[in-house]
């Protein structure tokens, strides 16, 4: 059974047949926290009160559309992180994390990998089809964020930055969904959202440190250096704020008070940082997530 480095062994990809086993790791379906980090921001959207909601939206509309976010999350996650590969094969071949990753590997070529990103593609803009009108122009201007991605971290010390602004994409989508538009309150609830993923990526980019140094890519883990801890305090504090300043200014201001379970899980993450709970910490933000979307649904019951 080949696997790669830092997926469980237990996991139904990592017992899935020879043949669509590469494929199913290349779209990193066997670390599942991934797609519920892109998809959960939509989630937020939905569950943030707004002044105004499309009229034909229902006590069900949630659900309904909580679950096409989720199917499109884990094909242009998939997508992504196929595309993603292609660009660092060479890069991935350097790092003992990555190098069994299967491009690197040799389990995928390059030609593969390139009709395996169209399929999830085609998936993609199938659940891109069902959006209304707003929401469908609001999701394609991420394509150029989407792009630029796996080129960041050669060029910025910040590329967990543009990830934040990339994998918060679907909050804007959803909100779009349910209210035809943006305003300013979902705007800082998305930045909010960016800023929690430089913390949640730093620690995460803490596996790979001395490899990425070794190579000349560039992190906010290596920016922050031996005050790593202190720069995610600062991303989650920046985030909980813009995150309540947002809340306060939607429809239904009591809404803030949902941020408070969110902030204290980032809290412990802070606490609780080493290099080797990385990746560990780095998993739970999906609990994070589903923390704040609890809390806002209780304030508004």
């Amino acid at each position: 059974m080949t696997k790669v480095a830092d997926s469980a062994r237990t996991h139904w990809v990592n017992r899935s047949p020879d043949a669509v086993r590469p494929f199913l790791q290349l779209s990193r379906l066997d670390r599942p926290v991934g797609y519920w980090l892109l998809a959960l921001p939509g989630w937020i959207g939905l569950m943030v009160p707004s002044w105004l909601c499309r009229p034909d939206w229902q006590p069900w509309s949630p659900l309904y559309w909580g679950a096409l976010i989720l199917i499109g999350a884990i094909a242009m996650r998939g997508a992504g992180c196929t595309y993603n590969d292609i660009v660092d094969r060479d890069l991935d071949a350097q790092v003992a994390r990555t190098a069994s990753r299967p491009l690197p590997s040799g389990r995928v070529s390059a030609a593969q990998a390139w009709l395996w990103l169209a399929a999830q593609l085609a998936l993609g803009l199938a659940v891109w089809l069902a959006l209304p009108w707003g929401a469908k122009l609001i999701a394609l201007a991420s394509l150029p964020l989407v792009a630029a991605y796996p080129f960041m971290k050669r060029i910025t010390w910040w590329p967990q930055l543009w990830l934040g602004l990339t994998f918060n994409w679907a909050v804007l989508v959803a909100y779009a969904i349910k209210t035809g538009g943006l305003d300013v309150a979902i705007g800082l609830v998305y930045a909010g959202l960016a800023a929690w993923t430089v913390g949640y990526d730093t620690i995460y980019a803490l596996q790979d440190i001395e490899d990425d140094a070794l190579i000349g890519v560039k992190s906010t883990a290596r920016r922050f250096g031996g005050h790593v801890r202190t720069g995610v305090a600062v991303s989650y504090t920046v985030s909980t704020g813009l995150i309540t300043a947002g809340l306060l200014l939607s429809q239904t201001p009591i809404a803030a008070f949902a941020v408070i379970p969110f902030a204290a899980h980032l809290l412990w993450q802070v606490l609780r940082l080493t290099d080797e709970r990385a990746l560990t910490l780095f998993k739970s933000n999906g609990w994070a997530a589903l923390m704040l979307i609890a809390a806002l649904w209780l304030t508004q019951l």
